[in-house]
């Protein structure tokens, strides 16, 4: 009997140490604690999602979700430039400057870091540190060739045509069929009058895709000489894009001066009135 008390009063100490176990862990909940590898997944994963947003055009809500990745992860370069494309995108342009500049502190030897930086650079006019920026890209990754065909293009804002033209002919060298440098080397050559060689350049361009741009530099390169065949390349250059017939536009895509010239003396043909009053009506339907 006393054995018996004895191994009743055991299991009865057992019993209630085990029940005290449970009613402790029905009072205080369970957390969990995620590893910082889960943590880095998860803010990649938000990443991701906020650049497909950025793709899709829904710019705000990109923009909280990369800053949500940043607060998860700050010591991730790509989140750091999926931030600033966001700003960008929101035209929070020193917010841009701020998050690529944090993004280099991480890791200097990302080429899209300074692309990035020059993108910015030349969306608040300030070409010098566009044109560095752009430098130092290439020097990382020297065979990008938008890169060297943008850095082509600040120079041709400088009107330095000899440096635009060195650094456009080096574009088409790593991509032969790059038509907006082949053209580009059209609208220079147009500025130091060697206009002969500013026709095979538009006519090449032409040969690999029939835009609008090279059409209507054609068109101008040829009014003197040929203005039946200028008119029917304009007429086809303002068809397939009307706002070339905008002056500003075109200087938005670094016509100079003399081009604009022989331009608006085509525009202003007779034969082309009904045209440009057509290109004009479209623009401002779409504006």
């Amino acid at each position: 009997m006393k054995k018996f008390l004895k191994k009743t009063i055991w299991i009865s100490l057992i019993c209630f140490y085990f029940f005290q176990i449970e009613i402790v862990r029905a009072i205080v909940p369970y957390y969990y604690f995620p590893s910082i590898k889960n943590l880095k997944k998860q803010s990649l994963n938000i990443g991701k999602n906020a650049y497909q947003l950025l793709y899709f055009g829904q710019y705000e809500d990109s923009l909280n979700l990369a800053k949500l990745a940043i607060k998860i992860n700050a010591k991730d370069e790509k989140l750091w430039l999926i931030l600033a494309e966001a700003q960008i995108a929101n035209k929070k342009y020193k917010n841009a400057l701020n998050s690529l500049n944090e993004a280099e502190q991480i890791n200097s030897n990302i080429s899209e870091i300074y692309f990035a930086k020059s993108n910015v650079y030349l969306k608040i006019s300030q070409q010098a540190k566009a044109k560095i920026a752009l430098e130092k890209g290439i020097k990382i990754e020297p065979n990008n060739y938008k890169a060297i065909f943008q850095l082509g293009n600040i120079f041709l804002m400088e009107k330095n045509y000899l440096g635009a033209i060195k650094l456009f002919d080096k574009s088409i060298k790593i991509k032969p069929d790059f038509w907006q440098a082949i053209n580009n080397q059209g609208l220079a050559y147009f500025e130091r009058n060697n206009i002969n060689l500013s026709i095979k350049l538009f006519e090449s361009a032409i040969l690999i895709e029939e835009n609008a741009e090279p059409l209507l530099g054609l068109a101008s390169c040829l009014n003197i000489h040929d203005n039946e065949l200028a008119i029917q390349l304009a007429r086809k250059a303002l068809a397939k894009d009307p706002k070339y017939v905008n002056y500003d536009y075109r200087k938005e895509q670094l016509w100079g001066e003399k081009l604009q010239v022989s331009t608006e003396i085509l525009l202003q043909n007779e034969q082309l009135k009904k045209d440009v009053i057509l290109a004009k009506s479209k623009i401002n339907e779409s504006s």
